[in-house]
């Protein structure tokens, strides 16, 4: 696993005792006072090309779970594109200023028959059933917080208030290329360590379907390990990346990953450490 140095004397801004096994009802981490130690759970986001078909998968999967997980979910192009009537046609619309409900009825009202038969309309019929629309990876300030996509009723919003997450799952190696750019970019202002994974997923309906599966998985996976670890440790320092709960989870992804890759040959992964 790579050294950050940065990581040496960070601590919790908010120094508390570590109290014994079972952790505390409260969590520093969430910002909430959870009725129990199981309602923790790691901080997902999603990404794909468009925020339309693979991200937004995934996002259904995180979020509808048997216990949702907190998930967000971006594009990274520089314009959302959908099929049109030819390869050459796309429909093109603006991230962060229009919602899925105006491309489902924009495409309805153009040619319902055409849009229903590729599966456009079903997806952005289940796309406006979870969040507003589509936004924009590079546009994403971590830290700022998401109290309107509460208020908008997005699924998964709630535990994302903070605007913060715990790892980025993106959908194809050029997203996760972009992603990681746009984190170096953006400076670690935070200076909040953050797991980025690619699964590579194939950009029709049905490899998103099994590719959502499969990050459910692996979300799953991380999950029980960190919430093992802050058993074990308590999570003080978890935030920033301190304490030998988050120490000790870390130093697991490798392994997990690698257990996840051989029950999922069909995905390729990718994985690093940085920093929001």
């Amino acid at each position: 696993m790579a050294y950050d140095p940065r990581r040496v004397n960070t601590g919790s801004t908010t120094p508390q005792t570590p109290p014994p096994p079972p952790p505390p009802p409260t969590d520093m981490n969430s910002g909430q006072a959870p009725s129990s130690s199981t309602d923790w759970k790691l901080k997902f986001c999603t990404v794909c090309a468009s925020n339309n078909n693979r991200s937004m998968e995934a996002h259904l999967r995180l979020s509808s779970a048997p216990t949702g997980f907190p998930v967000i979910s971006f594009g990274t192009g520089s314009l959302v594109r959908l099929p049109g009537p030819s390869i050459t046609q796309p429909n093109v619309y603006s991230f962060n200023t229009t919602s899925y409900n105006q491309m489902y009825e924009e495409l309805q009202s153009k040619d319902e028959r055409l849009y229903r038969n590729n599966g456009i309309l079903n997806m952005l019929d289940r796309n406006r059933n979870l969040k507003w629309g589509p936004e924009r990876f590079q546009d994403w300030v971590p830290g700022v917080p998401r109290l309107d996509h509460l208020s908008k009723g997005d699924k998964g919003a709630l535990g994302t208030e903070g605007g913060v997450v715990d790892v980025i799952i993106t959908c194809e190696e050029r997203c996760w290329d972009a992603v990681v750019d746009d984190l170096m970019n953006k400076g670690a202002a935070l200076n909040r360590p953050v797991h980025v994974f690619n699964v590579d997923i194939k950009d029709n309906h049905e490899e998103a379907l099994v590719g959502g599966k499969a990050i459910l998985d692996l979300a799953n996976r991380l999950n029980d390990a960190a919430t093992a670890q802050r058993a074990l440790h308590g999570n003080n320092g978890w935030e920033n990346g301190a304490g030998a709960a988050r120490k000790s989870f870390d130093e697991q992804v490798p392994e997990i990953l690698a257990e996840w890759q051989e029950l999922n040959p069909s995905l390729p992964a990718l994985w690093t450490l940085a920093w929001l």
